[in-house]
């Protein structure tokens, strides 16, 4: 009789040990769920490079085909003018205050 407590104990014992090793070892349900989180991370990572990559792309195409949109780009990117025109050119960082501010 005594043998069987034994046996009984030492067999529970073993699946407590087995199941904490099920949840949090080192390929435990835990673990399990950590990479899903990282796969799903890394899947939306990709989608927004290939979104950005299709942009790119387009750009590439629009840039090689189109005069009028290369133009249109070098002129906002390089600040380029033609002749007789003025390029106004404004800070982002500062913006108008209203007179009611300067009291």
């Amino acid at each position: 009789m005594v043998w069987r407590v034994v046996i009984l104990v030492a067999l529970g014992l073993v699946n407590l040990v087995l199941f904490v090793h099920m949840l949090w070892g080192s390929t435990g349900l835990m673990e399990y769920a950590d990479l899903r989180r990282q796969l799903r991370e890394a899947q939306e990572q990709v989608a927004e490079l290939d979104r950005k990559n299709a942009e790119l792309s387009n750009e590439i195409r629009w840039l090689q085909s189109d005069s009028n949109y290369l133009e249109k780009m070098i002129r906002q990117r390089l600040h380029y003018v033609r002749d007789n025109e003025i390029l106004y050119l404004f800070s982002e960082k500062h913006t108008p205050t209203s007179g009611a501010d300067k009291q």
